[in-house]
């Protein structure tokens, strides 16, 4: 999967017209968060065919500034428990691996982008 970053006009409806879109061509959003930055939203969307959304997307008129492929975690077996996060975040940051995204997803799972994903696929799988 991979996240896009897609810049909507802070405005009612950008978000809705967005989804709508997607939607109308059997895109399904598996995550997203997004933030106010001026007079834009930046929106990151986790989708699983980022070439058919990103060409819908642009074809529609809509902006993808970035594509980037992150790691996305099965969190099942750590959510709720106080203190898991932060674990997770430590063993990624004791290997130097710098996180500058982060978002939940639908079926317990995260969304993480980094600046070095090899090397934080292979901290994150040492026990």
């Amino acid at each position: 999967m991979r996240d896009l970053t897609v810049i909507l006009k802070n405005e009612p409806g950008m978000l809705a017209d967005m989804g709508e879109v997607l939607g109308k061509n059997g895109i399904n959003i598996e995550g997203l968060c997004g933030f106010p930055l001026n007079e834009d939203g930046i929106i990151h969307i986790l989708v699983e065919d980022e070439t058919t959304t990103k060409w819908v997307l642009e074809n529609e008129g809509f902006e993808v500034r970035a594509v980037r492929e992150v790691l996305v975690l099965d969190i099942g077996h750590i959510a709720g428990k106080p203190g898991s996060g932060g674990k997770l975040a430590r063993k990624i940051g004791k290997a130097g691996v710098n996180i500058d995204l982060i978002y939940l997803t639908e079926n317990n799972r995260i969304v993480i982008g980094v600046d070095n994903l090899e090397k934080a696929r292979a901290v994150l799988e040492t026990k």
